[in-house]
């Protein structure tokens, strides 16, 4: 598409900004001058895109390669879409306004359940053929990563192949191998995903048969080929002090949710929290040393003019040099008047000390979450922090000058009782009555507290991937119970759409069957499933019906003997180690973080990080 046609239609639209590209620090190569055209699509629009960590790194690592020419692309909204549709316009690449079918590999990555049908509609606006068996050498090479990789079984037969795991090493073996291919005469794309599927951490889904059971469960995943491992596993980055991280990043031109400068401290997390699945993918805790991260950030304010740096991991409190690297940070943020973010802080051990460093530049509201309304049922999680916990650490803020405080809970938790949720209104009450403990000429005016729920979900890879969701009417009936129980002016009761939660269960334990679904769906006019406005239950309901689907029976609990739509992959985190712990849920136990004592989860198999500290 030429820069004249797409002017003529960035008038009509809001955000334009969205669709030119040309931001600073954006790469600038010429296409013909490369050997491998990659495609990085992220299925939602641009300033959710823009704050995707995985984007500046993956974007910035593949372009530092003189054969391969990574551009951005994006998910247009429904104004732009209208116009490139309306107009012939197929789905094009930021940095050169070219249509991605001259790409060739269009690799996506899948934050969350519910952009699979965007990655229906992208590949559809680009006249890509959306079933991989569809597709000819010709076409694009479709590939996916992120988190929802490790269960995009709804989704599989879209894919030519996945990335699981860390992307920064797997990306450029991928693309090695491509350009290998791609010399030799791209004669048979079944050769090029032969050749990558011996790769560790690479997925090729046409290279498994599923076949199921006749009451529907699956009764086996088997490989097809040889090259093809009975079972995937992840790869790491084992040393993350020298993994790639780029030194520079590109500056928006609009409005982005997270317009900063971020800085990876770790990958992983020690805690061990059941219903976290990101905890345990990421498995083992890998820490960047102090002073890579001090020098990493001098760099990115340098090339970017940003005035905030936000620390970026599962459980911020936790990094072991975080005292240090703080006093390095501030030594030329305050100077700067830059301001310091700590999301992710533990009740348990955040520092008053801490929070009064990085409020000297400026002051932003603290969000807590302790997960469950009683200990019985923070137990059952392995949150391992107590009411105490929470009071002291609230106090500590009230006396601090802290009036926004923000209580994140869960809600549909596995063996939950009336009792548990009426703890979520009881422990928030006390939280408030911590400020109102405070001498009044003491403690600053103007207490705000929010305290929210999710609707819990069962995902892959934890603790509870066996277990029963919520129905929506059982959502609904504790949301009201809990909004009646909140009687004060002073809190604030936010509650998550339980029909979106409903959605995203279906589709995190869901199989291959629900592929049809997917396609269905977007035909029927859905996309953007994670914006309220665009998100269409009814026609999801009507479309499972049409396609012979119950959404249903994808939310029932499971039996540790049932074979898994994910069973062919693995984390590093043993299904022996799940069941564990699980049992243990039952009976209240918790269990020590890794830094405590070992718990043989199995993500010692790769040798590095938090198992050998």
């Amino acid at each position: 598409m030429s820069y004249t046609d797409r002017d003529k239609i960035l008038i009509k639209v809001q955000k334009p900004t969205r669709y030119t590209g040309g931001e600073l620090n954006s790469v600038v190569k010429d296409p013909k001058t490369v050997d491998c055209r990659f495609g990085f699509c992220f299925p939602d629009t641009y300033e959710i895109a823009m704050s995707n960590l995985g984007l500046k790194i993956l974007y910035h690592d593949l372009n530092e390669r003189a054969d391969t020419y990574c551009e951005r692309v994006f998910a247009p909204w429904v104004d732009m879409e209208e116009e490139m549709r309306k107009n012939g316009i197929r789905l094009f690449a930021l940095e050169t306004g070219d249509e991605v079918t001259n790409f060739d590999i269009l690799g996506f990555t899948l934050p969350y359940e519910l952009a699979y049908s965007n990655v229906v509609n992208m590949l559809d606006l680009a006249g890509v053929p959306v079933f991989a068996a569809d597709r000819t050498e010709k076409d694009p090479i479709v590939c996916g990563g992120g988190l929802c990789a490790y269960n995009a079984e709804p989704i599989a037969d879209i894919f030519d192949f996945f990335m699981l795991g860390e992307g920064e090493e797997s990306i450029n073996l991928v693309t090695d191998e491509y350009i290998r291919w791609k010399k030799s005469g791209k004669k048979c794309k079944k050769d090029y995903l032969k050749a990558i599927a011996k790769l560790d951490g690479i997925y090729v889904p046409s290279f498994y048969d599923v076949e199921y059971n006749e009451d529907n469960t699956i009764k086996s995943i088997i490989p097809n080929e040889p090259e093809a491992k009975s079972v995937i596993r992840k790869t790491i980055m084992k040393d993350f002090d020298k993994a790639y991280a780029p030194e520079t990043i590109i500056v928006p031109f609009g409005e982005v949710v997270h317009d900063r400068v971020m800085l990876e401290l770790f990958r992983g997390c020690i805690r061990g929290c059941r219903f976290c699945e990101a905890g345990y993918a990421y498995r083992p805790t890998r820490e960047r040393s102090a002073e890579t991260l001090t020098e990493l950030a001098d760099k990115l304010l340098g090339c970017s003019g940003y005035d905030e740096i936000s620390l970026s991991s599962l459980s911020t409190s936790d990094y072991t040099q975080l005292k240090q690297l703080t006093d390095n940070l501030l030594e030329f943020t305050e100077k700067k008047k830059i301001g310091l973010s700590l999301p992710s802080l533990r009740i348990d051990n955040f520092s008053m000390e801490l929070m009064k460093k990085v409020q000297k530049v400026r002051k932003s509201g603290i969000t807590f979450a302790p997960e469950a309304g009683t200990q019985r049922l923070r137990d059952v999680i392995n949150k391992n922090i107590s009411e105490e916990n929470v009071l002291t650490s609230a106090k500590m803020l009230f006396e601090g000058g802290w009036t926004n405080v923000k209580l994140y809970f869960m809600i549909g938790l596995p063996t939950e009782t009336d009792e548990d949720i009426l703890g979520i209104a009881d422990l928030s009450q006390k939280v408030l009555e911590e400020y109102f403990s405070i001498p009044k000429e003491e403690r600053a005016k103007n207490i705000n507290i929010t305290t929210s729920t999710s609707s819990f979900i069962p995902k892959p890879f934890t603790a509870f991937q066996w277990a029963k969701q919520d129905s929506r009417e059982d959502i609904i009936k504790k949301q009201d119970m809990l909004k009646a129980a909140i009687t004060s002016r002073k809190i604030k009761y936010n509650w998550h759409d339980n029909r979106v939660s409903y959605l995203e269960g279906v589709f995190a334990r869901g199989d291959r069957r629900l592929c049809k679904a997917v396609i269905a769906a977007v035909k029927n006019g859905c996309k953007f499933d994670s914006w309220d406005e665009q998100f269409r239950f009814g026609t999801w309901l009507e479309t499972f019906k049409e396609c012979g689907i119950d959404p249903n029976w994808y939310l029932r609990e499971r039996s540790y003997d049932e074979v898994l739509p994910w069973d062919h992959i693995s984390i590093g985190v043993s299904k022996e180690f799940f069941i564990r712990e699980n049992e243990k849920a039952k009976c209240g136990e918790t269990t020590p973080n890794c830094r405590q004592k070992c718990a043989g989860c199995g993500a010692n198999q790769f040798g590095a990080g938090v198992c050998f500290e």
